[in-house]
């Protein structure tokens, strides 16, 4: 009985969570990811040490190193305004070659067919502000707004 009420509140908590990772903005859940990933990294190490794999554990604090020297590289560029070090998204895609249909750029800023040039400017604007590599989002869908504005104004 005990381990149904564990597997159901599990399940619950696990629905939750899924239900918050769904709404949370792209940049919010990689930092969430990146920590997730160095406290199981640490946690790792010190269950390694106090199982009497010292050797193990300090080569598993090794390989984390470059990644907390990253982030202590992040806070500061942040902190002084800087630009922030390492490379840009890792899997930029360009955008399509071919050209876009008038339909299609429509459908990428969320227009109905016939919008007014200030429509399709104050659309462009809105996405534009979420979807900026600047702001955590991602080169390739900037791009793609981008081309759809550039083709409904010409």
């Amino acid at each position: 009985m005990i381990s149904l009420l564990l597997g159901l509140a599990s399940l619950i908590t696990l629905l939750a969570v899924l239900g918050m990772f769904s709404r949370a903005k792209v940049a919010n859940v990689k930092a969430a990811l990146i920590w997730a990933g160095a406290i199981g990294g640490i946690l790792l190490a010190a269950m390694l040490f106090f199982t009497g794999r010292g050797a193990i554990a300090l080569s598993a604090l090794v390989f984390l190193g470059p990644m907390i020297w990253s982030w202590i590289a992040e806070g500061r560029a942040r902190r002084t305004g800087g630009p922030t070090p390492g490379p840009r998204a890792r899997f930029w895609q360009p955008p399509p070659r071919g050209g876009m249909s008038q339909e299609e750029a429509y459908e990428i800023l969320g227009l109905r067919p016939g919008a007014t040039q200030a429509d399709i400017r104050a659309a462009h604007r809105r996405l534009m502000s979420t979807a900026h590599p600047d702001r955590g989002g991602s080169d390739w869908l900037a791009a793609r707004i981008n081309q759809a504005r550039d083709v409904l104004l010409g």
